[in-house]
């Protein structure tokens, strides 16, 4: 089973340089997405509908054209059901979380908060960390098998960023945000990349658009998929497809096997 994560920031906007070609040329069994910026009443039956694709949507209720997530399953991934936010309002009204239940794991797509904003500044940001441990730590216990991807809108370690001394007091690479991180892996949560590619440098999943970052591989590594430690034996393999263009980001991918 192959599961693709991307912050597409806009979804039509990476509609409109590709990003369905692209889906159906990799045929990802589930693509989570962050940052789609729309309702799902604003889009297109060809966007909402993809040949081969079933989508969802979770999207901000407090301001258009900001924040949301989806998904995107194919038949034979349709997950047994479906859950949309983490039950606690003022996190849920901005669209961050959809979780999808299968019989043997539990899929979280989620979106961060950058921390940098009015409408979610950094103590919202630090909130929300907080509250979305205790949901995947509760979904674990039930579930006993958790995989959580998305745009966690912080850079771990140093060799997750470019340029780490310019950015130490930087939203996206703060102490506190890190140690969020940290207290993850201490729950016993793993860094799939980070298991399989333990010292690749610059291996990155953001690049600022308007400095044209990514031409010169200055990037921050913000898309993880994380895994219960019980669960790594199924990971086949995670990897970041940065040849993929069309957003700010790059998709990562997961690939899971039974």
């Amino acid at each position: 089973m192959n599961i693709v994560s991307w912050n597409v920031n806009g979804l039509r906007a990476t509609v409109k340089k590709g990003a369905l070609d692209w889906l159906i040329s990799a045929s990802p069994d589930v693509l989570c997405i962050q940052e789609t910026k729309v309702g799902e009443d604003q889009l297109s039956e060809n966007i909402r509908k993809p040949e081969g694709y079933v989508s969802h949507f979770f999207s901000s209720k407090i301001k258009k054209g900001y924040s949301g997530v989806a998904v995107y399953f194919n038949e034979k991934s349709k997950p047994e059901k479906m859950e949309y936010g983490i039950g606690i309002k003022k996190f849920d009204e901005q669209g961050r979380t959809l979780t999808l239940f299968y019989k043997n794991f539990v899929l979280v797509n989620v979106y961060v908060p950058n921390g940098g904003s009015p409408t979610a500044d950094l103590n919202y940001k630090l909130e929300f960390y907080d509250k979305f441990l205790k949901y995947i730590e509760k979904l674990q216990k039930k579930h006993k098998n958790v995989i959580f991807c998305g745009d966690l809108n912080v850079a771990h370690e140093e060799i997750d960023i470019a340029r780490p001394k310019e950015n130490k007091t930087h939203i996206g690479f703060l102490p506190e945000e890190r140690a969020w991180i940290d207290e993850v892996i201490e729950h016993g949560y793993i860094d799939s990349f980070r298991h399989f590619h333990s010292e690749k440098i610059g291996a990155y999943t953001y690049w600022d658009a308007k400095t044209m970052a990514r031409d010169r591989n200055v990037g921050w590594r913000l898309d993880y998929f994380f895994v219960n430690n019980e669960f790594l034996k199924r990971v086949k393999k995670s990897e970041i497809l940065n040849d993929v263009y069309g957003s700010d980001h790059c998709p990562i991918l997961l690939e899971i096997k039974f």
